[in-house]
């Protein structure tokens, strides 16, 4: 296995797959100085003001004349982005071949829907009752008898003193939660007096079954332990009914995420989750990837995906209307990469988005959808919501995905109501962290396993979690959400 790689035959750098020493040669080039893991070496002259192109893409220009095997980073180069583009659709659409039909045991529910886990959840709808909620799960876990796999809540600040947008969108994002085929049974634990009131969330809910969602209203009971604690033997009496089935892949839906990406998360485990997609995907399930601010300079990896122009239409509202929530709010669109980022050999946005958007693999985008929207159609679709890990995990789960694969080049250990599997890009974190991270997708720069074979492991992975194996933030008891927030509070 080479110490460097040349990702795309345009390409005017190279990425050192492991830390390479001056004097290393590769192409023909020479490495001037040290070269970190993940950072980027040049392989031909440049001048100022040139394109530097990673993945066949500019990901930036360089400041300052650049010779061969010199160092690439954020002392020679910087952005090209600035604010919204216009975009023309010319569709390129490749189908994934079709693969044998795999499965996995889960859980169908009354209404044909389909779980990974029979779980208890309680969600409240405002901050002021966090810790009764959490109270209730601390005490109740004798409920978790059977096939129910655990009781869970989620605490968070809001349901109360907002306003307008912000309002809708924390009222859609925990009604989108309690509909979310995971949960077997919901209690809706509120206080009375909150801006989110007891019958604006019923209305946000819309049809729904009273046996599976529970509701509480704490201001209207004398004791709320004493009700909550009748409130879950009636979600557990529900819940239990369920037992595992066999259910075919093609109806789990599957969120993908990065965080703390470096130089080698566009190498290994982004493109490694990429063709898992396109295996998902040709099995007739479905796959979605968010973060909209790091696909910003990718879009040409993205665009001409597109089924067709409504779309394509959705996809350039979605794009350009994130950018101009950046410029309303004064800031940069081009306010990142992260320190984090940055140390692991990420230079710009371009390059981070160049290398996120490898998780949406090469099939077509068949719809764009709105935070706290479901996923409705079979495929790889793209929704609206942040790059912010925390957030844009929960906007997955709440669209309905079974699962989150989460690449990362530095670790985390948090996880979403959903599963949530760290996949590292190197095999040092991998080592380093094994209470973290849930499969290496490192073996590919190491050169034991290919691109296709690390996919077909995680897909082996990904059927043995969604039968009920742990990730590891789950056998943590890691779970949390962050609802996207705009506005004032009041």
């Amino acid at each position: 296995m080479p110490d460097l790689i040349h990702i795309h035959p345009n390409d005017n750098v190279v990425v050192a797959l492991r830390p390479i020493p001056a004097g290393t040669i590769f192409e023909g080039v020479t490495a001037a100085i040290d070269i970190p893991q993940g950072h980027k070496m040049a392989l031909k002259p440049l001048t100022a003001g040139e394109q530097v192109v990673k993945y066949g893409f500019p990901i930036g220009h360089a400041t300052a004349s650049i010779a061969p095997g010199d160092w690439v980073h954020t002392h020679n180069m910087k952005t090209n982005l600035s604010g919204e583009m216009e975009y023309t659709y010319n569709p390129n659409l490749t189908w994934p071949e079709p693969v044998p039909p795999r499965s996995f045991r889960g859980y169908r529910r009354l209404d044909g829907k389909v779980g990974i886990r029979n779980e208890i959840w309680i969600i409240p709808t405002v901050g002021c009752v966090n810790d009764v909620a959490k109270a209730l799960v601390r005490e109740n876990q004798d409920l978790v008898t059977g096939s129910i796999d655990g009781l869970y809540t989620f605490p968070h600040p809001f349901g109360c003193s907002q306003t307008g947008a912000d309002h809708a969108q924390t009222r859609k994002l925990l009604a989108a939660l309690t509909r979310h085929p995971n949960a077997g049974a919901v209690l809706v634990l509120s206080l009375g007096c909150e801006n989110l009131t007891h019958e604006q969330f019923v209305a946000e809910l819309g049809q729904y079954d009273p046996n599976r969602v529970q509701f509480l209203t704490c201001q209207q009971v004398e004791d709320e332990m004493e009700a909550g604690r009748e409130a879950l033997c009636q979600c557990a009496a529900y819940a239990a009914q369920f037992t595992r089935q066999e259910i075919p892949a093609s109806e789990l839906v599957i969120g993908m995420k990065c965080g703390g990406s470096d130089g080698l998360s566009g190498i290994t485990a982004n493109p490694t989750v990429g063709r898992f997609s396109d295996m998902l995907v040709a099995q007739g399930g479905s796959t979605v990837l968010t973060e909209v601010p790091e696909m910003f300079g990718a879009e040409g990896f993205l665009m001409d995906r597109c089924v067709n122009e409504e779309v394509f239409g959705k996809a350039v509202n979605m794009i350009n209307g994130f950018k101009d929530y950046f410029l309303r709010h004064g800031e940069v669109v081009y306010e990142n990469p992260s320190p984090g980022n940055k140390a692991g050999g990420i230079t710009t946005l371009e390059d981070k988005s160049c290398g996120c958007v490898q998780k949406g693999g090469s099939a077509p985008i068949v719809d764009v959808i709105g935070y706290g929207e479901p996923v409705c159609k079979k495929g790889l679709n793209m929704l609206y919501g942040p790059g912010n890990d925390l957030v844009s995990s929960t906007a997955l789960t709440a669209a309905g995905a079974h699962m989150v694969l989460f690449t990362t080049g530095r670790g985390t250990p948090f996880g979403a109501p959903a599963p949530t599997m760290k996949i590292a890009t190197n095999t040092p974190l991998a080592t380093k962290k094994q209470g973290w991270i849930d499969f290496n997708a490192g073996v590919v720069a190491d050169g034991t396993r290919t691109l296709e074979e690390a996919a077909s492991d995680l897909m082996d992975l990904v059927l043995e979690v969604a039968s009920g194996k742990q990730t590891r933030a789950e056998q943590r008891g890691f779970r949390e959400i962050s609802i996207f927030k705009d506005g004032v509070v009041l």
